[in-house]
C-alpha cells in the first residue's frame, strides 16, 4: 500500500547496487521509499529467479525440450525487469509522497493525480508481468522435477505476493485520485484498463492458489491434515 505521508528516503537504495541486507534495512524504514510495490517488484524477481532453477534442473521430453528452454529464458529475462520496476515503483512512490506534501489547492490535486496515475501504472506493469508467468509455473506443476516441488510452492507464494502487491497498490491508486476531487466512476470511466487490471489480477491470484493446492500433498506429505 502507499504511505501519504512517504519522504525522501536518506540514501538511494536500489536492487541491483544494494546488498539484501542493505536493501531490506532501507524498506524497514519510515521513509515509503522502496516500499509495498517495490516490494512485489522483489518477490517477483524471486519467483522467476526459483522459477528458472527449476527448469535448469528438470529433464524434458525430445518433445518438450524447446518449450522448457524457452520457459527458463523467459524466466531469467523477468528477474532482471522485475528488479528494474521495483526500482521504478521506489521513484513513483517518492513522487506520491511530494504530491501530498504540497500546499492545498488545483496545483496540488493535479500532482495527485498525477502521481497516482503513475503509481497505478507501475504497478499495473508489475503485475502484467507476474500474470504472463502464472502459465510457466503451473506448467513447472505438472512436468518439473518434483524434487524440487517444495520449491515451486515458494515460487507460487512469491509471485502470488507479487500478484496481490500489484492488485492492492493499482486499486489503492486509482481510489487515491478521488483526493484530487473526482469520484470512483469518473477515476473507472477515465482510465477502464488500469480498472479492470485489478479483476485480473484476482483471477491470477485464485489460479496460483489453484495450483499450490495441486502439488501441496507432495510439497508437504508430513502436513497435519494429510
Amino acid at each position: 500500500m502507499r504511505q501519504t505521508w512517504c519522504m525522501d528516503a536518506p540514501e538511494d537504495f536500489t536492487t541491483r547496487h544494494s546488498t539484501v541486507d542493505d536493501w531490506t534495512d532501507a524498506l524497514a524504514e519510515a521513509a515509503g521509499s522502496p516500499g509495498g510495490g517495490a516490494g512485489a517488484g522483489v518477490m517477483l524477481g524471486i519467483a522467476a529467479s526459483l522459477t528458472s532453477m527449476v527448469a535448469g534442473y528438470t529433464e524434458a521430453s525430445p518433445e518438450q525440450r524447446q518449450e522448457l528452454d524457452d520457459l527458463r529464458a523467459r524466466a531469467r529475462e523477468l528477474r532482471g525487469a522485475a528488479l528494474q520496476l521495483a526500482d521504478d515503483d521506489a521513484d513513483a512512490s517518492q513522487a506520491f509522497g511530494a504530491a501530498f506534501s504540497r500546499e492545498r489547492g488545483p496545483a496540488r490535486d493535479e500532482a495527485i493525480h498525477e502521481a497516482s496515475l503513475r503509481a497505478a501504472q507501475s504497478s499495473a506493469e508489475l503485475g502484467e508481468l507476474a500474470l504472463d508467468a502464472v502459465d510457466d509455473l503451473m506448467w513447472l506443476t505438472r512436468h518439473g522435477n518434483m524434487a524440487l516441488v517444495a520449491d515451486v510452492v515458494v515460487a507460487c507464494g512469491a509471485l502470488r505476493a507479487a500478484i496481490t502487491g500489484a492488485r492492492t497498490n493499482v486499486s489503492f491508486d486509482l481510489a487515491t485520485m478521488r483526493a484530487s476531487g473526482l469520484s470512483l466512476e469518473e477515476v473507472r470511466q477515465s482510465h477502464p484498463d488500469l480498472w479492470d487490471t485489478v479483476r485480473r489480477f484476482e483471477a491470477g491470484i485464485e489460479r496460483l492458489d489453484e495450483a499450490m493446492t495441486s502439488v501441496d500433498d507432495r510439497a508437504a506429505p508430513t502436513a497435519p491434515d494429510r
